[in-house]
């Protein structure tokens, strides 16, 4: 039993005419579009051809790729797993997009990785547990598509015309929810050569996004894996599969990919989320739902305010130091303006009336 990384030592040699691209490649593959292809890699429109492994380390930015330091160790282990490997180790790299925009709270990137065997894999790349990431992810709670959203289809439908035949489509994080989102919204010519989407920990849609897209006719294929304690997962995720993956750690921390665990060639997985966790996901879920978009605006904003205030930039060390955290979020909270204060209060009020009439559910249904 181990990690993404010991699954490359231990099936890297396996090409994928002999093991089919599965789960776990998809995962393999959407963590490493987290590496920065910035200036390494042909974008859509480009003349240049794919970059292959070898040029990506021969080339004078190769220590780019790490510039999240957080995750350089993983992540050099990844792209030496990739290389070593005789499953991955004529992977080409192109279409690479990477788009920040402070004004419009948007960071979107996707890349396109080409494999042996003609197969094809369209990732977006996700956000990590940093704050700002988590506030991108709540934003995704909305009725209007975020500006990333968009962008999405528009990658895919410009990545498809340089892939020949069926492809693979998806990403970790709000990667997922890109993934779904650019399928069920994409040119339907395209929609019908997606082989398989991989929602790897993503959040969902509310009902009316998804009834706007074609969602019927791409859910067969999608294909969702949560960690044991999943929430970013299960933000508006109120319906459809998914398969629960075992972590070598706890809580929030569940998020990184680096810690799902693989057993032979597959995940390790068990049939449900803990059960509180299960609990207050789906208070969570019913409490947003609840919520006017105005409400949800004013909530996401305030929230990402204050919680700034906590002095960290992510939330396992916000969750790891919870007292202090709170305490300079309660002084925060005193010098928001006390109109906006009442609006928040009210909504704060409604979530723990949704979550005590789900405790009430919950103590009827086991009577």
């Amino acid at each position: 039993m181990g990690t993404i990384l010991d699954y490359l030592k231990e099936y890297g040699d396996y090409t994928l005419a002999e093991k089919p691209f599965d789960e776990v490649d998809s995962l393999v593959l959407s963590q490493f579009a987290y590496l920065k292809f910035d200036g390494l890699a042909p974008s859509p429109g480009e003349e240049e051809p794919a970059v292959s492994l070898q040029e990506l380390m021969e080339h004078a930015d190769y220590d780019h790729l790490y510039a999240d330091e957080r995750y350089r160790e993983d992540n050099t282990a990844l792209f030496h797993g990739l290389y070593n490997s005789k499953r991955f180790r004529e992977l080409r790299v192109n279409n690479y997009v990477n788009q920040i925009n402070l004004d419009t709270e948007t960071q979107f990137s996707a890349v396109t990785f080409h494999l042996p065997n003609g197969v094809c894999y369209v990732a977006y790349r996700g956000t990590d547990e940093t704050i700002v990431g988590w506030k991108e992810d709540l934003n995704l709670a909305f009725s209007e598509p975020v500006e990333g959203q968009s962008l999405s289809v528009r990658y895919l439908n410009r990545a498809a015309a340089s892939i020949e035949g069926k492809f693979y489509v998806g990403g970790h994080s709000k990667g997922g929810n890109f993934a779904t989102y650019a399928c069920m919204n994409c040119e339907p010519e395209v929609r019908e050569r997606i082989k398989a989407i991989y929602d790897h920990d993503g959040p969902g849609f509310r009902p009316e996004v998804k009834a706007r897209g074609a969602y019927d006719e791409i859910k067969d294929r999608i294909h969702k894996t949560i960690p044991h304690s999943s929430l970013v997962g299960m933000l508006l995720y109120t319906d459809g599969t998914y398969s629960v993956v075992e972590s070598k750690t706890i809580g929030l921390a569940q998020h990184n990919p680096y810690t799902w665990l693989v057993e032979d060639d597959h995940f390790q997985t068990v049939d449900e989320l803990y059960a509180g966790r299960k609990f207050l996901d789906e208070s969570l879920n019913r409490w947003i739902l609840s919520l006017t978009q105005e409400q949800m605006h004013t909530f996401v904003d305030t929230f990402y305010q204050v919680i700034l205030a906590s002095e960290t930039d992510n939330l396992i060390d916000f969750t790891a130091n919870w007292f202090q955290s709170m305490q300079k979020i309660g002084m925060a909270l005193k010098e928001i303006d006390p109109e906006t204060g009442k609006v928040i209060m009210q909504i704060l009020k409604s979530l723990f009336e949704i979550t005590t009439l789900n405790v009430k559910e919950k103590i009827k249904n086991n009577e």
